[in-house]
């Protein structure tokens, strides 16, 4: 079911929910760019879950008026506002890749209202301490990060052309990645229900611009605002040693600061295997479990 909610501010805020209304509510926050479409577990297998996933647009994509200047920490304001909206009390939250620094920001921020939290294949806050944030970072998100750094008026140009070629031809995304992706990366995409609903979940995130990939980049060169050591709740990190789009040196980084976390490395694994381990996530965060277990391979 598809609905606008408004967020505190008047802005729209673009939302998906999936599987029974009663279950275990679950707030999906989706990839760097990425959109509310996925992709993610099919309805049917969220029935069998008793899981109702919450996927909704950060502010500048898909439907969701766009937020200039926004920091990590205001995702949980807007995941604040549609729980109200849709009057949820208690909720978990996921996040992959992009969406992994916004999980963390709900489950500091959040603390009453957040049961338990993922974060799959998160970036760690930028320049922390002990950490060289580009060490084996893919050197297309280097020269994103590096123009990031410099400001908005030099990422912007960039990323609206590439966002516009997108609107043209939504595989472009998968083609770019093409080289740098790991062997363990193209069996994932290889699947023919993951990469059409990556497709269509790239197709959406730019409809209407790249404003909200430009502020997603920008966001992850700011300050957080919230210290991971701060979080008190438990949370799930995991993390395909391969990756090297959200290297692995940063999920162990957070491990190391996260009082409550839980950390998974899998060796064969890389950057979009952490689309197959989501069932096992969610069956985690609904309490039953433990998603270090094989993985049962995931529809998206």
């Amino acid at each position: 079911m598809e609905r606008t909610v408004f967020a505190r501010d008047g802005r729209r805020l673009r939302i998906l929910t999936l599987g029974p209304r009663g279950a275990t509510p679950v707030f999906f926050l989706h990839g760097t760019p990425g959109s509310r479409l996925g992709p993610h577990p099919m309805p049917m297998r969220l029935h069998h879950l008793g899981i109702r996933l919450i996927a909704y647009d950060r502010p500048g994509y898909g439907g969701s008026d766009r937020l200039p200047g926004r920091f990590v920490r205001h995702a949980a304001e807007d995941v604040e506002d549609i729980a109200d909206a849709l009057g949820l009390g208690r909720f978990g939250v996921v996040g992959r890749s992009g969406g992994g620094p916004h999980a963390l920001a709900c489950a500091a921020l959040l603390a009453d209202r957040v049961v338990r939290t993922a974060a799959l294949v998160c970036l760690a806050p930028f320049r922390s301490e002990g950490l060289d944030w580009y060490e084996g970072m893919t050197d297309s998100n280097v020269r994103e990060y590096l123009v990031a750094e410099k400001g908005v008026s030099l990422l912007a140009p960039i990323i609206e052309a590439t966002a516009e070629e997108i609107r043209g031809d939504p595989n472009l995304m998968l083609r770019n990645l093409g080289p740098e992706l790991e062997q363990a990366d193209w069996r994932v995409v290889a699947d023919n229900t993951i990469r059409s609903g990556f497709k269509r979940a790239m197709a959406e995130a730019v409809r209407t611009s790249g404003g909200g990939w430009v502020d997603d980049a920008r966001s992850f060169t700011q300050d957080w605002g919230f210290d991971p050591a701060d979080i008190p709740g438990q949370v799930y990190l995991w993390h395909g040693e391969q990756d090297h789009f959200s290297p692995v040196g940063h999920t162990r980084w957070l491990a190391g600061r996260i009082p409550g976390a839980t950390l998974e490395i899998a060796r064969h694994a890389a950057h979009f295997s952490a689309m197959e381990v989501l069932v096992d996530i969610l069956r985690w965060i609904d309490g039953d479990g433990d998603p270090s277990k094989p993985a049962e391979p995931s529809a998206a």
